[in-house]
């Protein structure tokens, strides 16, 4: 089975959510920097990062990466 993630939806959610790169780091406890490589597909998100978006943005993790799809 060949898995890609694709591009990062993360910056979609919180802009979907009212909220800022800023106000989603303060919320996460993560570095706004981090959230920002994120956003722009500079890094990938860990799996305590993913876990944090879950519970916070209220998605599931196959929401997170448009590679991943919903079966």
């Amino acid at each position: 089975m060949n898995i890609s993630r694709g591009r990062c939806l993360l910056s979609e959610l919180i802009e979907a959510k009212g909220w800022t790169q800023s106000e989603y780091a303060r919320r996460s406890g993560r570095p706004q920097r981090m959230i920002s490589h994120f956003c722009a597909n500079e890094r990938t998100m860990k799996p305590e990062d993913i876990y944090i978006a879950e519970e916070l943005l209220g998605c599931d993790f196959r929401d997170l990466y448009e590679g991943f799809k919903r079966k």
